[in-house]
């Protein structure tokens, strides 16, 4: 029998415990990078990742080469976590409106707005001066350091932000059109409000703030002013 089978540390022995701390770097760094870039956009450095996640910042980089591939599957699972909250709200409630605004305030709380992906928030002006939807508008994107939205005229390169697949993107947008045509056609929905819109409240009713109680009162307190704009009123 060999030294190293002979006092446990052959390579069965090494592996499993080796298996178990690269899973745990990952969770760290992709928890980490959640809350970094929640709070400073997609441009916050990997340097940031990895001082949150508590490990070296080659830890992040053996696990994703670059910051693109990272920003990557932030972007892809809050899309995909987004897509299950909307299709929750569609399956589970009845009422339109009930369905539209519970989608919009378990988004809002989960914080899932300060990492939707940028090509999923857009805005545009016809030339008749109506909104346009999702199609042929400019992109916005996190200004680096601020997580505020500014828009980016189409021509531009959205630098440092690997787009989302185009299949969850496409799911998301898909499934909020059918909370937003079904509050739309039963007169609860402003009829100029359009998917993009939607997105946008959930990118704007989710402040970063320093105190966690402050953040939450401070969403759900603006939710509810967004909401009162999205609503259709009678007719006088």
């Amino acid at each position: 029998m060999s030294a190293a089978a002979s006092n446990g540390r052959g390579d069965g022995p090494r592996t499993t415990p080796l298996r178990v701390d690269a899973q745990r770097n990952l969770e760290h760094v992709l928890r980490a990078a959640r809350e970094v870039f929640g709070e400073l956009g997609y441009g916050a450095p990997m340097e940031d990742v990895a001082r949150r996640a508590r490990v070296g910042v080659g830890t992040v980089y053996r696990r994703f080469p670059s910051k693109d591939v990272l920003v990557r599957r932030i972007a892809e699972e809050e899309t995909s976590r987004l897509t299950d909250q909307a299709r929750a709200a569609l399956g589970q409630e009845d009422e339109p409106w009930s369905a539209l605004s519970r989608f919009l305030r378990t988004s809002v709380a989960s914080g899932a707005g300060r990492l939707l992906p940028p090509q999923v928030l857009r805005v545009g002006v016809a030339e008749d001066g109506t909104a346009l939807d999702e199609a042929r508008v400019p992109q916005q994107r996190i200004q680096p350091g601020t997580g505020e939205l500014r828009l980016v005229p189409e021509q531009a390169p959205v630098a440092s932000v690997d787009p989302v697949d185009d299949a969850g993107a496409a799911a998301l947008l898909d499934v909020v059109g059918q909370l937003v045509d079904r509050a739309r056609a039963a007169g609860e929905l402003r009829p100029d409000v359009s998917v993009s819109d939607v997105l946008l409240v959930i990118a704007t009713a989710a402040p970063s703030l320093p105190d966690a109680a402050q953040q939450a009162a401070a969403s759900a307190r603006l939710l509810d002013i967004l909401l009162e704009g999205l609503r259709s009123r009678p007719q006088a």
